[in-house]
């Protein structure tokens, strides 16, 4: 049996990541499933529970398991599940019922003549008995659950940070779940779950009693045992709710803002203040918050506040409102840079809304995007008495150092993407992106850093770490173009129709031959939705998509070899973790496999 030692052993170097397709089998006979979930709970018993475990620990402790049973690797996931599921029972019993979200999959319900209906929570089979789902959700709902049918749903974040809920359990198959362990469980949130006897979408199954043994585990109350991140999640995206924002950055002349407003509702206000209200309302909206969350969490780290500790609720009330401006001014700067890079890339959609210059013109959007670089330096320098002149003049530099670099790299894709002849290699689009998106994670880290204290040796190794992150950000963001955004821009193949320099574009001319070559370009050159498809039959031909993978796997080892020299544990720990959440993994799977289908045209409004 497994030792506590291995749950707690955060300063082992990462392992190189691989694909997991091979290690998501589900043991077919129930009696190997009970004998592998009793060995987990075994092992669960004697591990350290101060600290969540990590992808990697569960897949070492999850191995020894099943060496010691004698089971092929190709379990690994399932018992990954199952280990993760002992490791937080106890802690998901000392949340209430009414702050547990269930997630079933639709994926349960009988395939043909299911006559339920999808609302906009998912599927709605309140009023019908004709498979376990509604068996499932009426005990849940009973209970106090909050019940969301509609597995791998971009909301399930977003309940979890806005407070409703602090514990998930769920049903799954081991893809979603997979997923879920990316999301979910590294930033320490008490979650159980019980996998799908197979990856089918279509009539699958799963161990009913243990859904529902799941679902009816008691209420004990009991103190949290293990760190969590989801206080400070709490605490960034709380910063831009209505009434905090008013509170932490008080507007000077729209005093009702930011509230939501239409090109009708601006026309009533007055002139001055409108450009103050749109600058309000778009840093209120949208966003994953995860620039300010760094920046927390690193002064949280270094400072030892106990944000992620037992404590953390109450401790992330008490952060210092200095800080919490400092953090606000990394998400203004970013938010500015957002409504110009629309601009210059003419982008239709952001945050399922049109984009503003689309709304209200390029000069309002333009003027919109200064005001906010205008607040965001204002949050930072009315600090000064309380941060002392140096450390805010320290903070102020960085902010502008990135400023600075953001601009130079939009200022080469924008020259690139005007220029007559449209040669890139691949080492010029790293360069782009190491300007473009690397300073606003160094920016991130260094501030809260520095609001801890003097930075020291760490300067240089976060600056290689955001520099590492950065890139590997940016190009999974580009295959994620390939896929869709359904978070931001709503439309795949934006990089193309747009003419944007990609590093995808850059490995596609270096592979391919002449003649196609010249056909990449002429298309480029069109940017029409038909020719999409033939850019994407090119860059299969070149093998781009999987070079792109690989990519991403150098500077994600590389940002996590700079995180294994971090002193102290706790700001290595984070590192780690936004190493495992910023990179999209199972968007990286996607393109290691049969492609997906693309779809070009602006997909509906999701809001």
């Amino acid at each position: 049996m497994a030792t506590a030692s291995v749950g707690t052993t955060s300063s082992t170097p990462r392992r190189r990541r691989r694909s997991t397709a091979h290690l998501k089998l589900v043991p077919q006979d129930r009696s190997l499933r009970e004998r592998l979930r009793q060995a987990c709970e075994q092992v669960a018993q004697g591990l350290d529970k101060s600290q969540p475990l990590d992808k990697d620990q569960m897949e070492a402790l999850a191995r020894e398991i099943l060496q010691r049973l004698q089971q092929p690797e190709g379990y690994v996931g399932w018992t990954m599940v199952m280990l993760a599921s002992a490791f937080w029972r106890s802690q998901v019993a000392a949340v209430p019922y009414h702050k547990r979200l269930f997630l079933l999959p639709h994926c349960l319900k009988h395939a043909e003549g299911c006559p339920a209906d999808y609302d906009e929570f998912g599927l709605d089979c309140r009023k019908c008995g004709a498979c376990a789902i509604a068996d499932f959700r009426t005990r849940a709902e009973d209970l106090g659950y909050k019940v969301l049918v509609a597995e791998g749903s971009p909301i399930v974040m977003k309940i979890i940070v806005s407070g409703y809920v602090d514990a998930i359990i769920g049903v799954a198959c081991l893809n979603v779940l997979e997923k879920a362990i990316d999301k979910i469980l590294l930033a320490g949130i008490p979650c159980m779950a019980v996998p799908l006897h197979s990856s089918d979408c279509r009539n699958t199954s799963v161990d009913e009693d243990w859904v529902m043994e799941m679902v009816q585990l008691e209420y004990r109350p009991q103190k949290p045992q293990t760190h969590t991140y989801l206080h400070l999640m709490r605490a960034a995206s709380g910063m831009f709710e209505p009434q905090r924002l008013r509170q932490l950055a008080p507007p000077l002349r729209y005093k009702d803002g930011p509230v939501h407003i239409t090109p009708a509702k601006l026309q009533q206000l007055d002139t001055v203040a409108a450009t103050e209200a749109l600058a309000y309302d778009f840093l209120a909206k949208g966003g994953k918050h995860s620039r300010p969350f760094i920046t927390l969490a690193v002064y949280d780290a270094l400072a030892g506040t106990g944000c992620t500790g037992p404590e953390g609720a109450q401790r992330t009330q008490e952060l210092p409102e200095s800080v919490l401006r400092c953090a606000m001014s990394i998400e203004t700067f970013h938010k500015a840079s957002l409504v110009h890079d629309d601009i210059e890339d003419d982008d239709a959609y952001r945050y399922g809304e049109e984009t503003l210059h689309r709304r209200y013109g390029i000069p309002t959007a333009i003027n919109v995007g200064d005001y906010l670089i205008g607040l965001g330096y204002r949050l930072v320098t009315r600090e000064a008495p309380q941060l002392g002149a140096q450390c805010a003049a320290d903070i102020l530099e960085k902010l502008a150092e990135a400023h600075m670099k953001l601009s130079e790299g939009q200022g080469s894709e924008l020259l690139w993407r005007d220029a007559r002849q449209k040669r890139l290699t691949p080492v010029d689009a790293l360069k782009i992106y190491a300007l473009k998106t690397a300073p606003a994670f160094e920016a991130a880290l260094y501030v809260g850093a520095r609001l801890a204290g003097e930075v020291g040796p760490l300067k240089d190794l976060l600056a290689q770490f955001a520099r590492h992150l950065g890139i590997a950000f940016q190009i999974t963001n580009d295959l994620k173009d390939w896929v869709g955004d359904q978070d931001n821009k709503l439309q795949a193949a934006a990089d193309v129709l747009g003419g944007r320099p990609t590093v995808l574009w850059a490995l596609a001319l270096e592979a391919l031959e002449p003649e196609d070559q010249q056909l990449l370009e002429q298309y480029t050159a069109e940017a029409t939705a038909e020719v999409v498809p033939r850019v994407r039959a090119l860059y299969e031909k070149a093998g781009v998509f999987q070079k792109a993978v690989r990519l991403v796997e150098k500077y994600q080892q590389r940002a996590e070899a700079v995180a294994d020299q971090v002193e102290p544990e706790t700001l290595r720990r984070l590192l780690y973790y936004l190493v495992d959440t910023v990179i999209d993994q199972q968007l990286l799977n996607q393109f290691q496999g049969p492609m997906v289908p693309l779809q070009v045209a602006p997909v509906a409004n999701p809001s």
